[in-house]
């Protein structure tokens, strides 16, 4: 074993050992709801654009594409688009022909001019409509067809309906050993009715889908070696990677 070898090996056995620690999970848990109060994640932006994303799941994100290489990164949810801004970025780096196709039921004019300024755009098309009105999905397969990698990360609505009809309408456009990603499975490990305003809640949000999900789909399964040594995300066992 070369020494890359077995500084890979020992950085999967220590992040394996934070998983197991529950004391930890607790206070990463603690620390998140302690700095919600400040919005936290709204601090960020990438390339000049607010991306509403813990860091250490930016990281994360960095590391899939990256190792991927996908030719095409869906995305549903757009918001203020530093994460297709991210992805696209992600994409020139790359070097290929990829794309980033986002969706929002409602682009905002302000930040839709933003995007459209934006460098990156070159690399990004926008659909505007709900993720899972057929419409929509027959625009994606249209532009799925003929790509080699496909990467999805589902940031829309997170109720547990929702999600899952989404899991279940994006799930074959994702290749295999790629990933489908699913931002906001913490809502499950928040206080009950944290979210007065918003209509998900403990019991109904991304990781009751997933759990759902994943009952019946054998095609995908969570990511262990990225879940396991984030502590602090959006997306507690919600980085999947298609395995057949």
């Amino acid at each position: 074993m070369d020494k890359h070898q077995e500084f890979t090996q020992q950085r999967s056995i220590d992040a394996q050992r934070m998983a197991e620690d529950l004391q930890l999970r607790e206070k990463s848990l603690e620390w998140m709801l302690h700095a919600d109060k400040y919005k936290y994640t709204y601090n960020y932006t990438w390339l000049g654009r607010p991306i509403i994303k813990f860091p250490n799941d930016i990281v994360a994100m960095q590391e899939i594409v990256w190792r991927v290489k996908p030719d095409l990164i869906i995305e549903t949810g757009i918001a203020h688009g530093g994460s297709i801004i991210f992805s696209a970025s992600m994409l020139e780096i790359i070097g290929n022909n990829g794309l980033v196709v986002g969706i929002d039921v409602d682009i905002r004019e302000h930040n839709r001019k933003a995007i459209e300024s934006h460098s990156m755009y070159k690399r990004i098309k926008m659909i505007e409509g709900s993720s899972t009105e057929s419409h929509v999905i027959e625009q994606i397969s249209e532009i799925v067809y003929n790509r080699k990698r496909v990467m999805v990360f589902l940031d829309s609505l997170h109720t547990h309906d929702h999600v899952l009809t989404e899991m279940n309408l994006y799930a074959p456009f994702v290749t295999v050993g790629s990933y489908m990603v699913l931002p906001d499975t913490f809502v499950e490990f928040f206080p009950n009715n944290y979210y007065r305003d918003r209509p998900w809640d403990v019991g109904n949000n991304p990781y009751t889908a997933m759990l759902e999900f994943m009952e019946s789909n054998d095609c995908f399964s969570i990511d262990t070696e990225i879940v396991n040594k984030l502590c602090i995300t959006e997306a507690f066992d919600g980085y999947l990677k298609k395995v057949k």
